[in-house]
């Protein structure tokens, strides 16, 4: 097969900027500073230990994912970001108590030459925070000027060639689409106007995608998932992505969910309860923060469970999401689920799933994973929406008119073929009838 895109070279320098530098982007930034000095490995980054099946199962071709298309190397990663405190990157970490400080000191350096920028910020949309690092401005036109100068600026301080932003501040409060989201001539007349319906993640995105910059949505923000800057990639020709990272509970619910709907399982109810200490933890104790976050959770079963469908399994499954901030467990958040399934003529059983996972130990490898495919989309030619990341998001980004992929398991075989269509390799279908065929 011909190589489907024009996939241009990972030269030179990758810079990665993220809006929010707290325990996710700190301990994602240590990480790779970390897997530099091969002080750890990158356990649970599908580019850095994946490896990508190609041709019949015969030709036992399985090269890493890392070598089979043109990613960006760890060591050619610049980082850079902005925060509403002043706190270096070292500082950040060693607050966010996620890593060792012993691993924390030997790449101390490194960490404190990393200065977050003056954040955009408005109390409105994340209540329980307050901070002085903050941009100030005449209206959010100047704010969203402001950052595409500290994009520029930070493109030429460090001699970098490309780009990409991953949101990994905290979760903004809910708000639906409005009029001024509706065009981009209209959003960038609520700029000037400082409408109250574009959130700081939106000034970012759209500072980004002016600059032609990917943008990668971290958290259940709206963000740029409105029609106005999905107009606006499309017309500079910019990747996006989005929204919110699977990582603990959600991740559990697209491995579990599918194994019950492929046995004809029923489903009563899903009782699902987390306590975390984090500033996500604190953010969230903020019911209109909340908000946003339980929609994005709780959308996952009714697409993978499709109730429509099987109604005898899932129709009017009780599903209840729950979140309790608890100071004292820090970033080590608990998730845990009551499943109430049913059987062979009805019959009741129970699941109990007791998730005592790091939040931002599982997201970290998603942040390296989304900008590296983000960065490879851009240099292959693709735009807009990038729904073969669905894998890396609770409520995947979609075009109009579809419905969100949440298995996980079909979320990787997209991924995948992806990649496989991308150089020209054969899709793999899993049929295997050519095996048995005379």
């Amino acid at each position: 097969m011909k190589q489907a895109f024009d996939i241009q070279p990972a030269n030179g320098k990758l810079g990665i900027l993220i809006p929010g530098m707290g325990a996710v982007a700190t301990t994602f930034i240590a990480g790779v500073f970390a897997v530099r000095r091969n002080l750890g490995k990158p356990i649970g980054s599908l580019t850095q230990m994946g490896t990508i099946r190609l041709g019949k199962r015969t030709e036992k071709r399985c090269p890493p994912i890392k070598d089979f298309v043109p990613l960006a190397e760890l060591q050619d990663i610049e980082f850079g970001g902005w925060d509403i405190f002043e706190d270096n990157a070292f500082q950040a970490a060693s607050n966010a108590r996620v890593l060792q400080p012993e691993l924390l000191e030997k790449i101390r350096p490194e960490l404190e030459s990393i200065r977050p920028m003056p954040a955009v910020f408005e109390q409105t949309f994340v209540k329980r925070l307050n901070g002085v690092n903050v941009k100030r401005g005449r209206n959010k036109m100047e704010l969203a000027e402001q950052v595409r100068a500290d994009i520029r600026s930070f493109k030429q301080s460090r001699n970098i060639q490309r780009v990409v932003m991953v949101w990994c501040g905290s979760t903004e409060i809910y708000i639906e689409h409005g009029a001024v989201h509706q065009s981009l001539d209209a959003f960038e007349s609520g700029l000037v106007e400082n409408h109250p319906d574009i959130a700081p993640s939106m000034i970012y995105a759209y500072a980004a995608l002016k600059e032609g910059v990917p943008y990668a949505n971290g958290a259940p923000n709206l963000t740029v998932d409105i029609p106005a800057l999905q107009q606006l990639a499309k017309q500079n020709r910019v990747p996006v992505g989005g929204k919110d990272l699977k990582t603990g509970q959600t991740l559990m619910k697209t491995i579990l969910a599918p194994g019950l709907k492929a046995r004809m399982l029923g489903l009563s109810g899903w009782f699902s309860s987390n306590i975390l200490g984090n500033r996500d933890g604190e953010v969230l104790d903020d019911p209109e923060s909340f908000k946003s976050k339980e929609v994005s959770k709780l959308g996952v079963l009714d697409y993978i469970l499709q109730p429509e469908l099987y109604p005898d399994l899932y129709k009017d499954f009780y599903h209840k999401v729950r979140i309790h901030y608890y100071p004292p467990r820090g970033d080590n958040k608990e998730g845990w689920d009551n499943i109430d399934i049913f059987g062979w003529l009805g019959y009741p059983m129970e699941i109990k799933l007791d998730f005592l996972c790091r939040d931002s130990i599982l997201a970290a490898p998603l942040v390296l994973d989304l900008a590296l495919f983000m960065d490879l989309a851009a240099r292959a030619g693709m735009s807009g929406i990038q729904e073969w990341l669905s894998f890396y998001f609770k409520t995947p980004m979609v075009g109009e008119g579809l419905y969100p992929e949440h298995d996980l398991f079909i979320q990787l075989k997209k991924l995948k073929n992806t990649l496989r269509h991308m150089q020209g390799e054969e899709l793999i279908t899993h049929l295997g009838l050519e095996y048995y065929d005379e």
